[in-house]
């Protein structure tokens, strides 16, 4: 069997593969494995997955599941820390709404919602362990309790009005991780070759082959199951496979900056401000900024959703904001990020945690990264056969690769080796795209759960 793309999903769906009894799988990348977009995201996991069905909430259980065991078999190799992602606000109108969408999770699966209210005992919110996960601590946590939030998130904003804090969710390393599978999937026989995918021979309306481009020149690998999990490059890979998949990418930037000071603690969860943000400019700045087209924006409200959380045992910390994301059908490499980003991540984390302001002059150099999220209109993955008879996908992540890899692996392994599949396979088959009522329900979404 030939796994193309040595991302985290081509690895973990080869380390599926192998695991349950495949035979022979070769790996398949032309650069080195996980050196595209493997390592571009914030790191992180979340059971939390509002709607609009289970689908999604059932598939991460499934695989942060997945992602303990490891863990444990491992020794933590991949360093599985469950903080948590606590959203803030500063609007009580805004707390109706995280309610709302807890509720939902909590309903889906994702564990029941405790409300710490004004007033109330204090001693009923659990604290996140230190490091690694636990078992018995799921679902969220909604904070009103002003004293309550300023005993233990002591760094937000002096206006925040609430917090919900989700239990079951947290960082790890992705490069750790996607090492760990590859080198269990070598041990137990996968074979990692360095080379291009460029054609599929089909004979009788099913695959009986690959062409793969190496520093050999070119070969043909026999084989009657071909997985595409190629990230960005999905589209084009799957032109080549006989397929046009309607997937798009979206291009994404994060920055790493030195936390010199400890203003976010080294053990704080994933921290994400739920409100429109105005960056803080002195009244010269602004009306500087106004005057000039190329600035102006950096006066304007800013959407909801700037985040970021310290990584590492140093003293960095990831700011990522998603409020400018072109989509295209191909990605451009390399990725190239607006001057002004850092500056704009930094004051609007500042927002939430006012001590950032610190670093504003001068502002610590900043480490720039991007890459893609591939996806699908319903921001739902693409798991399983294509039209050709032997071709399989596992891909359309969006920007929860990481977190998915380990479930989506096993579900494309249970596809291609013909064994039972779970109930929500059929929300991440191609064949959804085919219902003339899909355009209708991607039209309907509200949420898409996408942070």
């Amino acid at each position: 069997m030939v796994v193309v793309g040595a991302g985290i999903a081509g690895i973990a769906a080869a380390y599926s593969l192998v695991s349950a009894g495949a035979g022979r799988v070769a790996l398949l990348d032309n650069g080195s494995p996980l050196g595209l977009t493997s390592d571009k995201s914030t790191e992180c996991y979340r059971n939390f997955w509002p709607g609009p069905d289970g689908a999604m909430a059932e598939f991460m259980a499934d695989s942060i599941a997945l992602l303990q065991r490891h863990t444990l078999a491992s020794g933590d190799q991949f360093q599985l820390h469950q903080r948590g992602y606590l959203f803030a606000t500063a609007r009580e109108s805004e707390l109706r709404s995280m309610q709302q969408q807890a509720e939902t999770n909590a309903a889906f699966g994702g564990g029941e919602l405790r409300h710490h209210e004004p007033g109330a005992s204090e001693h009923g919110y659990v604290l996140s362990p230190d490091s690694g996960f636990s078992t018995d601590l799921d679902g969220a946590d909604l904070i009103t309790n002003r004293r309550l939030i300023k005993r233990h998130f002591p760094y937000l904003a002096a206006d925040t009005a609430g917090v919900l804090h989700l239990r079951k969710c947290g960082v790890l390393s992705a490069q750790q991780l996607g090492m760990y599978l590859l080198e269990a999937a070598r041990a137990s026989g996968v074979e990692f070759i360095r080379g291009e995918f460029t054609e599929s021979n089909i004979q009788a309306g099913q695959l009986s082959g690959v062409v793969i481009s190496t520093d050999s020149g070119l070969q043909e690998l026999t084989t009657d199951a071909l997985v595409l999990a190629t990230g960005p490059h999905l589209k084009d890979t799957a032109a080549l496979a006989g397929t046009d998949l309607p997937v798009v990418v979206e291009k994404h930037v994060k920055i790493s900056v030195a936390d010199s000071l400890g203003v976010i603690p080294r053990q704080a969860p994933l921290i994400i401000w739920n409100d429109p943000t105005d960056l803080a400019w002195s009244d010269e700045e602004r009306e500087v900024l106004a005057a000039s087209p190329e600035t102006r924006h950096l006066t304007e409200t800013f959407p909801a959703g700037v985040h970021g959380r310290p990584v590492g045992a140093g003293d960095q910390v990831y700011l990522y904001w998603t409020y400018d994301c072109p989509i295209s059908e191909r990605p451009e490499f390399p990725i190239e990020a607006d001057d002004y980003y850092p500056e704009i991540l930094l004051r609007g984390m500042a927002r939430m945690v006012p001590g950032l302001t610190a670093y504003l002059d001068p502002m610590p150099r900043p480490y720039v990264d991007g890459g893609y999220y591939t996806k699908m209109a319903d921001n739902r993955p693409l798991i399983g056969p294509l039209e050709v008879p032997g071709t399989f996908v596992c891909g359309a992540f969006s920007g929860y690769g990481i977190m998915a890899a380990c479930a989506a692996g096993e579900l494309l392994a249970s596809h291609v080796l013909e064994r039972a599949l779970p109930a929500y396979a059929s929300a991440f088959s191609v064949e959804r795209c085919k219902d003339p009522l899909y355009s209708e329900h991607v039209a309907s979404l509200a949420n898409t759960a996408q942070i």
